[in-house]
Protein backbone atom coordinates (compact mmCIF):
# COMPACT_ATOMS: atom_id res chain seq x y z
CA UNK A 1 0.00 0.00 0.00
CA UNK A 2 1.08 3.39 -0.93
CA UNK A 3 1.96 6.17 1.58
CA UNK A 4 -0.95 8.08 1.06
CA UNK A 5 -3.52 4.81 0.85
CA UNK A 6 -1.91 3.96 4.46
CA UNK A 7 -3.05 7.23 5.45
CA UNK A 8 -6.62 6.76 4.15
CA UNK A 9 -6.96 3.36 6.31
CA UNK A 10 -5.38 4.46 9.13
CA UNK A 11 -7.94 7.34 9.48
CA UNK A 12 -10.85 4.95 7.71
CA UNK A 13 -9.62 2.69 11.10
CA UNK A 14 -9.94 4.85 13.78
CA UNK A 15 -13.21 6.62 12.90
CA UNK A 16 -15.72 5.20 15.34
CA UNK A 17 -18.20 7.82 15.40
CA UNK A 18 -16.37 9.84 18.23
CA UNK A 19 -12.83 9.92 17.58
CA UNK A 20 -12.59 11.79 14.59
CA UNK A 21 -14.80 14.36 16.22
CA UNK A 22 -11.65 15.59 18.69
CA UNK A 23 -8.75 14.23 17.04
CA UNK A 24 -7.68 13.94 12.92
CA UNK A 25 -5.34 14.18 10.45
CA UNK A 26 -4.38 18.11 9.29
CA UNK A 27 -2.05 19.04 6.31
CA UNK A 28 -1.41 22.40 5.29
CA UNK A 29 1.03 24.12 3.85
CA UNK A 30 4.07 25.97 4.56
CA UNK A 31 4.77 29.53 3.64
CA UNK A 32 8.52 29.06 3.24
CA UNK A 33 6.74 27.12 0.76
CA UNK A 34 6.37 23.58 2.20
CA UNK A 35 4.07 21.45 4.37
CA UNK A 36 2.94 20.71 7.41
CA UNK A 37 1.30 17.85 8.85
CA UNK A 38 -0.28 17.06 12.07
CA UNK A 39 -1.30 13.40 12.83
CA UNK A 40 -3.36 12.91 16.22
CA UNK A 41 -2.24 9.71 18.01
CA UNK A 42 -4.47 10.07 21.36
CA UNK A 43 -6.62 6.78 21.65
CA UNK A 44 -4.77 5.04 18.89
CA UNK A 45 -2.19 1.85 18.94
CA UNK A 46 0.64 5.07 18.30
CA UNK A 47 -0.21 6.31 21.11
CA UNK A 48 2.80 6.60 23.71
CA UNK A 49 4.83 4.55 21.08
CA UNK A 50 8.40 6.06 20.81
CA UNK A 51 9.18 7.88 17.61
CA UNK A 52 13.19 8.87 16.71
CA UNK A 53 13.04 11.87 15.46
CA UNK A 54 13.87 12.53 11.99
CA UNK A 55 15.84 15.51 10.55
CA UNK A 56 16.85 15.75 6.86
CA UNK A 57 18.42 18.75 5.23
CA UNK A 58 19.35 18.23 1.56
CA UNK A 59 19.10 21.94 0.37
CA UNK A 60 16.90 24.54 0.97
CA UNK A 61 13.81 23.22 -0.29
CA UNK A 62 14.38 19.83 -0.09
CA UNK A 63 13.99 18.96 3.55
CA UNK A 64 12.15 16.94 6.34
CA UNK A 65 11.57 17.07 10.10
CA UNK A 66 9.14 14.26 11.63
CA UNK A 67 8.53 14.13 15.40
CA UNK A 68 6.09 13.07 18.07
CA UNK A 69 5.29 15.98 20.46
CA UNK A 70 2.16 15.69 22.94
CA UNK A 71 0.91 12.21 21.14
CA UNK A 72 0.76 14.06 17.86
CA UNK A 73 3.07 12.87 14.61
CA UNK A 74 4.40 16.23 12.82
CA UNK A 75 5.56 16.59 9.86
CA UNK A 76 7.28 19.51 8.33
CA UNK A 77 9.05 19.55 4.75
CA UNK A 78 9.91 21.44 1.33
CA UNK A 79 6.77 21.62 -1.38
CA UNK A 80 8.32 18.48 -2.95
CA UNK A 81 8.64 16.62 0.42
CA UNK A 82 4.68 15.40 1.22
CA UNK A 83 5.20 12.07 -0.15
CA UNK A 84 8.62 11.46 1.78
CA UNK A 85 6.82 12.71 5.11
CA UNK A 86 3.63 10.51 4.35
CA UNK A 87 5.85 7.66 4.27
CA UNK A 88 7.68 8.16 7.13
CA UNK A 89 4.53 7.95 8.85
CA UNK A 90 3.77 4.91 6.98
CA UNK A 91 6.95 2.82 8.05
CA UNK A 92 6.69 4.03 12.01
CA UNK A 93 2.91 3.11 11.31
CA UNK A 94 3.74 -0.38 10.00
CA UNK A 95 6.61 -1.00 12.25
CA UNK A 96 4.84 -0.31 15.78
CA UNK A 97 1.05 -0.94 15.03
CA UNK A 98 1.35 -3.94 12.50
CA UNK A 99 -0.02 -1.89 9.09
CA UNK A 100 -0.26 -4.92 7.54
CA UNK A 101 -3.88 -5.32 9.41
CA UNK A 102 -5.36 -2.06 8.01
CA UNK A 103 -8.28 -2.47 5.84
CA UNK A 104 -8.25 -0.03 2.68
CA UNK A 105 -10.76 2.29 2.82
Amino acid sequence: MDALRTLEAWLANHSDGEWEHQYGVRIENLDNPGWSIHIDLIQTELSGVAFEEVTIDRTDEDWVRCRVRADVFEGFGGASNLREILGIFQTWQEKFAGGSSLREP
